[in-house]
């Protein structure tokens, strides 16, 4: 595949970095990761106002823009290489995670509310192992004319600033898609505190919720949660690639700069090995995530089928995920003793890098997918897949 960015991607490549190197600081993540939802508010009420990334793949009837996920991945490949502390991921999963359920008044309010920046998060699962739909551990019970919520979900984007939640719910032998309002009786939202610090989650915990008829978006939403999850692997392998990016910039800067032997120690030809390794790793991950994000289109489309995002999903979250943690972990290296200190920048890079390798699955979990998809017999309706 020969891929070329078009004018208008370039120069949303272009304005994001700009606007990030101005606005987007490892100090700004460091400040944001002690406020109470990790989460710089203040930022993200600029973006949203001024350059609307958060409208990215609403659909323009829904006052989005209708773009795709190439754009939202050059939009996160910037933000990860800044660590911006905003809910640009939540936000952009969570209107892909709409745009996989049946068109409702329900399902357009919540995509215009996206729309105008307001944050909605999407709550899936409860706790490693599982991140498909065994891990759900929310139930809900149909009453009359109403549905009750009872269980936990954690790792959720954005959560502790939410006003909306996309939570997804275990409905007898499926699972469903519900829209909880942050603030509803029963609602506990509680900010959770990772090996990331500047990445915000949360823990939400359900209790007797319940919900008008409406609130359920979607009832058979097992394809629905595969797909998403798929899309989800995409956008985190662009924060990876972003992650990886800077971190080999900002190391290649430390190296041409200390002197030990009366040279800088870019000049061994040790480090000038390790710095390409880390070159390689990166670009292979780079060029395996914009595939993946053109497959995402072209799935958007229904120019391709299920199978083949699940594939080029699994492919970008082995490589960007494989790509961060060496690239960081060998950045570390490179600094010397001082690189695991809290003064130098390297190691929340590296936090990140190693938060995100296990977030919706393990790189040798991905390519257990990719060998079941290109070697075994397909398996009986209803197995589950690899995570």
């Amino acid at each position: 595949m020969k891929f070329r960015f078009t004018e208008e991607q370039r120069m949303l490549q272009e304005s994001a970095e700009r606007f990030l190197q101005e606005h987007s600081s490892t100090a700004v993540a460091r400040a944001a990761a002690a406020l109470p939802a990790g989460l710089d508010l203040p930022l993200w009420q600029q973006i949203t106002s001024t350059l609307g990334w958060q409208a990215v793949v609403v659909p323009e009837d829904q006052d989005g823009l209708g773009l795709g996920v190439v754009e939202l991945a050059v939009l996160l490949e910037q933000s990860g290489a800044r660590l911006s502390p905003v809910p640009l991921y939540a936000s952009a999963i969570s209107a892909l995670a709409l745009r996989a359920t049946p068109a409702s008044p329900a399902r357009d309010g919540l995509m215009q509310a996206i729309a105008s920046g307001e944050i909605v998060s999407l709550a899936h699962t409860d706790a490693r192992p599982h991140w498909d739909d065994r891990g759900v551990d929310v139930t809900a019970t149909q009453g009359d004319d109403n549905w009750r919520l009872n269980g936990v979900a954690r790792f959720v984007s954005g959560g502790a600033a939410a006003a909306h939640l996309l939570v997804v719910a275990r409905v007898d032998s499926a699972v469903g898609l519900f829209a909880v309002p942050a603030d509803h009786a029963g609602v506990s939202v509680q900010h959770q505190v990772t090996l990331d610090q500047t990445r915000s989650m949360a823990n939400v915990t359900l209790s007797d919720v319940t919900l008008d008829g409406d609130a359920a978006l979607a009832l058979d939403w097992d394809r629905g949660l595969s797909t998403t999850l798929d899309l989800a692997r995409i956008l985190v392998a662009a924060e990876q690639v972003g992650c990886a990016l800077q971190a080999l910039d900002m190391t290649l800067e430390y190296v041409a700069e200390r002197v030990q032997f009366g040279r800088t120690i870019a000049s061994f030809q040790a480090v000038k090995h390790k710095a390409a390794d880390m070159m390689l790793k990166v670009e292979s991950a780079r060029s395996l995530m914009l595939y993946a994000a053109c497959t995402a289109d072209a799935w958007l489309r229904e120019a391709v089928d299920d199978t083949t995002l699940c594939e080029a999903a699994a492919m970008v979250a082995s490589s960007a995920g494989d790509a961060a943690f060496f690239v960081t972990g060998t950045g570390i290296q490179l600094h010397g003793g001082v690189g695991i200190t809290e003064e130098y920048d390297i190691q929340l890079y590296f936090k990140r890098a190693r938060a995100l390798e296990s977030y919706l699955g393990r790189p040798d979990e991905s390519r257990e997918t990719i060998a079941q998809l290109l070697l075994d017999e397909p398996a009986p309706e209803g197995t589950p897949r690899a995570a």
